[in-house]
């Protein structure tokens, strides 16, 4: 199978995981980005404050989400987008998070997608010091990005994945993922059901 994926990268307004208020999405297919797109997010209402400890990490104000479109608006967007593909993010427990408690902050269904962590993939790839997206990235050639930006961030996530692929010898994300000791992950109720059924029966 070739080596495709979505990479993506969130921002928050504050220290809530549905403060959404950044997107990064980059494209990859066979190995080679195709596409790539990126937005500012309104979070949903009663999560939306800005703090400003995230703007001095990410630089966005209350003023420059105050006339985008909120997370519920822009939610298919974000999905016609990913289509089919498994998403990659670099600490993927925070951005799959954020996807899930901004979606059911605005009172909608979780979608099911599958994902997998380029920061365990670069913990069995490279040999580092600090394994911070900023250092593996540059251990992938992929330097001088601007970090906390978005798509900056999603471009040196799927920097990772592509450089890491090619390390190990394999083309599939899930072979990726295996080799470096992990596997995917899901959200959403038929990507858990359907990870739930490929997990080994543990017997009494």
């Amino acid at each position: 199978m070739p080596l495709d994926f979505t990479a993506i990268d969130f921002e928050t307004a504050n220290n809530h995981a549905a403060s959404a208020c950044s997107v990064g999405l980059v494209k990859v297919v066979d190995g080679r980005v195709v596409d790539k797109t990126g937005w500012l997010i309104r979070p949903p209402m009663g999560f939306d404050h800005m703090l400003e400890w995230n703007t001095r990490i990410h630089g966005i104000t209350a003023a420059d989400i105050v006339d985008a479109a909120l997370w519920a608006d822009q939610l298919d967007t974000l999905l016609d987008f990913v289509a089919d593909d498994v998403l990659v993010a670099h600490n993927a427990g925070f951005d799959m998070g954020v996807l899930r408690a901004a979606t059911e902050a605005s009172g909608l269904e979780v979608p099911s997608l599958r994902y997998a962590c380029s920061l365990r993939v670069a913990r069995k790839t490279y040999h580092l010091d600090s394994y911070r997206l900023p250092v593996a990235a540059m251990a992938a050639g992929f330097e001088d990005f601007a970090h906390h930006d978005a798509l900056a961030d999603a471009e040196a996530c799927a920097a990772i994945m592509v450089h890491a692929a090619k390390r190990h010898d394999v083309d599939d994300v899930a072979e990726l993922a295996r080799i470096c000791g992990t596997q995917l992950g899901a959200i959403g109720p038929a990507a858990e059901a359907e990870a739930a059924d490929r997990r080994p029966a543990v017997l009494g």
